[in-house]
């Protein structure tokens, strides 16, 4: 049966979108969503206004400005990583802790999903909700519960959820 593998991470800027302490990680988000949406299996992307430098970050969780999503579809673990980890996308995550908070909880989840099915951003939330109540699961998952995510393993990111 193919599946195609759902992501989403979310997180909470220090400061709004138009302040200079984010700015950098602002302005960069054109370039790493463009490269991620032509990168080898990229299958979907939730997408935000269309408006340059803003990627999805009006897409508000609970109704706060500073708390953002990425929400994508990728048509496997080994597409996924490679974009994760051996892009440019990599030397963000590395910096993450300069634009967001140290969340308490997870952050990150994956599930699968049936070819053609774009999830919801509640069904996303639904989805890291029920990782952090009882952790991995086939319904909800980090990195560590795959087999397949070798480049996660490799490049010692274990700890690191994405």
């Amino acid at each position: 049966m193919t599946r195609h593998l759902a992501e989403l991470n979310i997180g909470r800027l220090l400061a709004p979108t138009d302040d200079p302490r984010v700015a950098e990680f602002m302005n960069a988000l054109d370039l790493i969503n463009g490269m991620g949406k032509r990168m080898p299996g990229f299958v979907w992307m939730m997408e935000g206004s269309g408006e340059p430098g803003t990627g999805n970050t009006e897409t508000k969780i609970g109704g706060d400005p500073q708390f953002v999503s990425n929400l994508t579809v990728w048509e496997s673990v080994e597409t996924l990583e490679n974009f994760v980890w051996n892009t440019v996308h990599r030397q963000f995550y590395e910096r993450r802790e300069e634009w967001f908070e140290v969340m308490d909880k997870m952050h990150f989840v994956m599930w699968w999903i049936e070819p053609g099915h774009e999830p919801t951003l509640d069904e996303a939330l639904e989805r890291l909700d029920l990782l952090n109540r009882i952790g991995d699961s086939e319904e909800a998952f980090g990195w560590s519960y795959l087999k397949e995510a070798r480049l996660w393993r490799s490049r010692g990111c274990r700890g690191e959820v994405a």
